[in-house]
């Protein structure tokens, strides 16, 4: 079913980008459903980097749709998925999709994209924040493995011409807990490098390897604090907080893309990168769009996935999260206004179509 606005304004953009012919804090508030007799209760918890977004979402739901309490949570997208699995929530927010392994084990548990969103590589070394350091994923899986560990090393400086780097200890933060952020840039990692792919692989967790210098923070707002407050540091952090980058004065990499080029996290080339892959995405949505090889793609984009299973307890909470489901990602001037002040993409016509099409699935 084609929403009426999906040949004008909103999508006209990505088609016209893409050349496509079809983008533990809780929050409570009370949101009502159309057609429900009575009050509920929904639970959603999972990703930090989309956390921010849905405290957006829920606010602005609960003006026009009073009688559903949503409570949002931001726990981290294992979390998340491990929660809907187990059947405590209704809904997980995840930055990475299931494994094929955790479908054929729960295969009435969906993954349905809702915005598209990007991770940055951020850095605090003194007299550099200003600058865009260029890095790719060899070097950073150096600094995460533990073989390039200076600020000087040369792989660094062969990709930093003319920039006066310290001869200083690089602090590599990694997540703490299980996050989808670390799938992102573990992904990263292990298409860009194939020691790391043999080695480490990719997951929202994995065995890191041991470095002496690294530490770990919990989630978004504990990687942005920790970056922060520790000089040398160089950690991974989701595009919904960078107004928080901004305002903690942290530098931020320019990375190496599949096309060779070094591009930072914008709207273009955020666009770049989903549209490159978005067209591939197949019915169940669980499609990687990391390191894209199309010209001015970022490498870190990602889906942001609503983890749902599609056999509810009773055909009234299917229906209100259906509705809420399918309001988050109706074409809207509002919606992409909220979708932009947190930082997000829009998801393009085709994906659109095929996440609408597994959130009617929920019973």
């Amino acid at each position: 079913m084609a929403h009426p606005r999906n040949r004008q304004g909103f999508w006209l953009k990505w088609r016209n980008f893409a050349g496509w012919t079809l983008g533990a804090a809780t929050l409570t508030v009370l949101v009502s459903t159309p057609g429900l007799a009575q009050e509920m209760t929904l639970n959603e918890t999972g990703s930090t980097l989309l956390y921010p977004l849905l405290t957006t979402w829920v606010a602005q739901y609960a003006k026009s749709h009073p009688g559903v309490q949503i409570n949002i949570g931001a726990t981290g997208s294992e979390a998340g998925v491990q929660q809907v699995i187990a059947g405590k929530v209704n809904i997980g927010a995840s930055d990475a999709y299931m494994s094929d392994a955790e479908i054929k084990h729960n295969p009435r548990i969906i993954n349905v994209p809702l915005a598209i969103a990007a991770q940055s590589i951020n850095y605090n070394v003194p007299g550099l924040n200003a600058i865009h350091l260029k890095l790719d994923g060899p070097t950073l899986a150096g600094i995460y493995s533990g073989t390039v560990r200076s600020w000087d090393a040369p792989p660094i400086a062969a990709l930093n011409p003319g920039v006066s780097l310290p001869h200083h200890a690089i602090v590599p933060i990694r997540r703490a807990e299980g996050s989808g952020d670390t799938f992102v840039l573990t992904q990263f990692l292990t298409f860009s490098t194939p020691s790391w792919e043999s080695d480490h692989g990719y997951g929202t967790t994995i065995s890191w390897p041991s470095v002496p210098t690294g530490i770990t923070a919990t989630g978004n707002a504990g990687m942005v604090k920790s970056i922060q407050s520790i000089d040398y540091s160089l950690g991974y952090v989701g595009g919904s907080y960078s107004d928080s980058i901004a305002q903690a004065k942290i530098g931020t990499a320019a990375l190496k893309n599949g096309a060779g080029e070094f591009v930072l996290p914008t709207r273009d080339t955020i666009m770049a990168g989903a549209a490159s892959l978005g067209a591939r995405t197949p019915s169940d949505e669980r499609l990687t769009l990391v390191f894209a090889p199309a010209s001015g793609a970022y490498p870190l984009v990602n889906y942001e996935y609503a983890v749902v299973s599609t056999q509810q307890s009773n055909p009234a909470t299917a229906a209100a999260i259906r509705r809420f489901l399918l309001w988050t990602i109706l074409p809207s001037e509002g919606n992409e206004a909220w979708l932009t002040g947190a930082h997000f993409i829009p998801l393009p016509p085709h994906t659109w179509e095929l996440s609408q099409a597994q959130i009617q699935s929920i019973k």
